[in-house]
């Protein structure tokens, strides 16, 4: 039902970002903004635009990335939920959908950002994992490595750091943690961040 007031959404997505170029709609590819506001706005019968927390590169995949919208269709969190999803392919969800205050911004509001990387080290590569994961197979010093992220703990400009079509207007951003852990072959990297710039964390 189309109303005179305006609703705020958000909702939690995933995804599978093999297929896609980024988040950010760009002319004559797929990407993961275009898919998502195509799905909305069928099922609010009006044209709608999605906002999120951060945007992805390439290849890049999600398990939460937080979207807001705007609508004047008037609806349930489940309709919402189960109607989207119903128009997404396969290799995109929505987790959850719940109103927010209009104050509320999937990019503004949010503290803190979060990747995880997942590094397969062993001598032979991977198979049915190599869309999901990097491989090495020289023998890595973790103790090295750990040591090596300590410096870029805190706030720093990281511009040395950031893509040249980098579009932010300022390079400062605060690392609040960088882990690295390990299980028998499988090494992954955590690290949360205030915000981060294109390409910063690659």
């Amino acid at each position: 039902m189309i109303s005179n007031s305006i609703f705020r959404l958000a909702m939690c997505l995933e995804y599978d970002g093999s297929h896609y170029h980024g988040w950010q709609i760009q002319s004559g590819v797929v990407t993961v903004q275009e898919t998502l506001e195509g799905a909305v706005s069928s099922v609010a019968d009006e044209q709608v635009q999605v906002i999120t927390a951060g945007r992805t590169d390439a290849g890049v995949h999600a398990t939460s990335q937080i979207v807001h919208y705007d609508t004047r269709s008037d609806r349930s969190s489940q309709a919402w939920l189960r109607g989207i999803n119903s128009n997404l392919p396969h290799s995109v969800v929505v987790s959850w959908v719940v109103p927010v205050p209009a104050t509320f911004h999937a990019r503004y509001s949010a503290l803190t950002r979060s990747y995880r990387y997942v590094l397969l080290n062993r001598p032979v590569r991977p198979t049915y994992l190599s869309r999901r994961v990097s491989w090495d197979y020289r023998p890595l010093d973790l103790n090295k490595m750990r040591a090596a992220t300590k410096p870029l703990l805190g706030e720093h400009d990281f511009n040395a750091y950031r893509a040249v079509s980098c579009q932010s207007n300022t390079s400062t951003r605060t690392i609040h943690e960088l882990e690295i852990n390990q299980r028998e072959s499988w090494i992954w990297f955590d690290v949360k961040a205030n915000g981060f710039l294109k390409h910063m964390v690659r």
